[in-house]
């Protein structure tokens, strides 16, 4: 593949902005690599390096062409792992990737029905959060995933959204907790426990957007990985949490109120590379939203229509409303 070698060739040249330290590290004489940059500018039309310089500098086109040849690498990476497991009959193994805070009822549920309507695929769930996600199936580490959106990941295919309406934890102590519904201003002054930024960039940004814009700006902000550590957190008047209800179950010392008018909701989605998806992928994520929606009772939004390995497809940026 010419395209490929050239592309690499680019981008090792680009990081380094030297064709010779760019051979070294290639493993090849200065003379073909200057070729193989030639051979691709004269391919895509433009120049890529300014080279009138005593220092070689990328163009505009060039600074363009990064982004999208380490794509197209992933890409690459990915049709060759799919490649890979036919040649050493590992097809029947589908990685999936699931929230860390996914309950055990969803998850033992997920399984069992994997397992009789997917009898021959080998279903391996890992325990990532949505950055882990996005990163493994970018790279190959994965074939399928629920993550958190909003996402920044324009190389992923998402299919259906799942929406998991959030409500507050309280101590069952608390004077809010006789209150049948809570209204956000009325959280003023608390401090919020919050999952850790790093692992859902922006679902952790967009809930903190949604409480501000509807009267509620924490006072503090703590951060806890797991539910036992958010749960001792709240127990200790250390701060409210906003979760799904289910989560508030597993914890019989705390109270769990819905929100007035409903406000804030987590959205789940089912997630996989945008090339070489697993064929057992579709039906997980299927299964996957029938059953996290059984168990939650949330509202699965309307899908779009679109052509792809996915059974159903949903536009991410379509439905991102308070």
């Amino acid at each position: 593949m010419d395209l490929t070698r050239q592309l690499r060739h680019f981008l090792v040249v680009a990081e380094e902005l030297h064709f010779g330290r760019a051979a070294e590290i290639l493993g090849m004489a200065q003379p073909p690599l200057s070729q193989s940059i030639q051979r691709l500018e004269r391919e895509l039309g433009v120049r890529l390096f300014d080279r009138s310089r005593r220092q070689v500098e990328l163009t505009v086109a060039g600074r363009l062409l990064i982004e999208e040849a380490h794509r197209l690498s992933a890409a690459e990476e990915r049709l060759r792992t799919v490649m890979r497991k036919v040649r050493d009959g590992d097809l029947g193994t589908l990685r999936a990737g699931v929230p860390p805070d996914l309950p055990a009822p969803v998850l033992q549920a997920l399984l069992r029905r994997l397992d009789t309507e997917l009898p021959g695929v080998a279903v391996d769930l890992l325990e990532l959060t949505t950055t882990e996600q996005c990163r493994m199936l970018a790279t190959g580490g994965l074939d399928t995933g629920l993550v958190d959106h909003p996402v920044d990941a324009p190389e992923l295919r998402f299919g259906a959204e799942i929406e998991l309406p959030l409500g507050v934890v309280l101590p069952r102590t608390s004077p809010l907790a006789r209150l049948r519904e809570v209204a956000l201003p009325d959280l003023a002054g608390h401090d919020l426990v919050l999952f850790p930024r790093e692992t859902a960039p922006g679902w952790y940004d967009r809930l903190l957007e949604l409480c501000r814009t509807k009267g509620f700006v924490p006072a503090r902000i703590r951060t806890a990985r797991n539910p036992e550590f958010l749960f001792g957190l709240v127990l200790a008047g250390q701060g409210i949490a906003l979760e799904r209800e289910s989560t508030a179950r597993r914890e019989p010392r705390v109270a769990w109120r819905p929100l007035t008018d409903r406000p804030l909701a987590r959205r789940l989605l089912v997630v996989g590379p945008d090339a070489a998806s697993h064929p057992a992928a579709p039906r997980f994520a299927e299964l996957a939203t029938e059953i996290i929606r059984a168990e939650a009772n949330p509202v699965v939004l309307a899908n779009t229509g679109a052509a792809g390995p996915w059974s159903v497809v949903y536009d991410a940026a379509a439905a991102d409303h308070p």
